[in-house]
């Protein structure tokens, strides 16, 4: 049947080729939309009963359950997020936005690019300055509450870049503005617990030591949250100031703060050095010493798991370690070369993604199965990942 639907419609394509094709497109279309998604139910009980199968067994079954799983109607399964730079060195040292946002799709194996946020304010982000050789200067984002947010970076004339954070929400594929910061400040720490993000310490355009301690937190499930899609719109919920530091220890560099069962933690520097660390309570408004042994195993990037896990990557050594709170101690769980170097990890949905310096490689690690498994994902071609995120796979209506 196959072959002399392909004979019939070459035959006639000869003919009339623009009008067939415009035909087949129609055709194709009607069908996908009066196909059942599994005859003799209604679509909405196939729903409830597709949503209980895995997206990837779906997947290759037929296109009208391949439309289903990125529909807004399907439970959104979890995809990788990356902000990438150019390979390019020239293109990293412009003026104009040195970065893009991918989306790398676990169930298709594709990535896809991003909407470019709105462009008014233009985006003017410095990666790579001639007084900076050995280092890329940094770019944070965070995720929280299922969006992307890219909250603080440097601008061409070393002053902050972001006035308010830039959010993405995948389910529907907008960029949006986030409430306009108090100060807005690079080089500081970052993160988000029980949906709601907080900024600490960092600089503006020079030191100033009320910023250097000030921190503040914004409520994404506030009742008053709506994210603007227009940079000068009046909103009526803002970032607030919480309990601050007591000294300026934490504005040398750029910090993930990690969300974890209520808390934010946070150390002062980056690497394998001897560092200080800090716990905010979240319930109290309060910050504490870290706890010794938590402190000694933080040698590398650190992300949580639902807020419930944290693991680290030793960068120095390529291990990755999980963290006991009832010992205090970071539990080994394997160990590979391909993590030496770790710069920044994400978990989410049983997987720890974790990126070295300048990679165009995204080390992904299935910590759910014993022993560990690892495989290797690829950036795009002509990109290095920069952070990566895991959050909700994008819609695709037009799929």
């Amino acid at each position: 049947m196959a072959n002399s639907i392909q004979t019939s419609t070459t035959d006639t394509a000869t003919k009339h080729p623009s009008a067939k094709r415009r035909k087949l497109t129609t055709d194709q279309h009607q069908n996908h939309q009066e196909q059942p998604l599994i005859p003799g139910l209604t679509d909405h009980v196939a729903q409830l009963s597709l949503s209980l199968v895995h997206p990837s067994t779906l997947y290759p079954v037929c296109h009208s359950w391949r439309r289903l799983i990125y529909s807004l109607s399907f439970p959104p399964f979890l995809s990788l997020y990356a902000v990438l730079s150019s390979t390019n060195i020239n293109h990293r040292l412009s003026n104009n936005n040195p970065i893009q946002s991918f989306n790398f799709d676990p169930i298709s194996s594709k990535w896809d690019s991003l909407p470019p946020p709105p462009p008014d304010p233009p985006l003017h982000l410095l990666l790579r300055h001639p007084c900076f050789i050995s280092r890329d200067l940094p770019i944070q984002s965070i995720s929280a509450c299922g969006r992307l947010i890219l909250i603080a970076a440097t601008s061409h004339n070393f002053s902050p870049a972001l006035s308010r954070p830039l959010v993405f929400n995948p389910l529907s594929g907008v960029w949006g503005f986030g409430p306009p910061l108090t100060t807005p400040r690079r080089w500081c720490a970052a993160g988000s617990a029980k949906d709601t993000v907080y900024v600490a310490s960092g600089i503006g355009s020079q030191f100033n030591t009320d910023v250097s301690k000030s921190v503040e937190k914004w409520d994404l499930q506030s009742k008053n949250v709506g994210i603007s899609t227009i940079a000068n719109k009046t909103i009526t919920w803002k970032w607030e100031k919480v309990k601050g530091l007591k000294d300026g220890r934490f504005c040398r560099d750029a910090i993930d703060a990690v969300g974890w069962r209520g808390k934010l933690c946070m150390v002062n520097m980056k690497g394998d050095a001897p560092k200080e660390g800090l716990v905010y309570d979240t319930e109290k408004d309060a910050w504490e010493n870290m706890p010794e042994g938590m402190l000694a195993g933080w040698r590398g990037p650190v992300a949580s798991m639902d807020e419930e896990t944290m693991f680290v990557v030793d960068e120095a050594r390529g291990v990755l370690r999980k963290y006991d709170p009832e010992k205090d101690y970071w539990e080994h769980m394997m160990e590979s070369e391909r993590l030496v170097g770790a710069q920044k990890i994400a978990a989410g949905g049983g997987r720890v993604c974790v990126i070295r310096g300048c990679s165009t490689e995204i080390v992904v690690l299935d910590v759910a199965a014993l022993p560990v498994k690892l495989w290797v994902v690829k950036t795009p071609p002509g990109f290095e990942a920069l952070a990566i995120h895991i959050l909700p796979r994008m819609s695709r209506p037009d799929f």
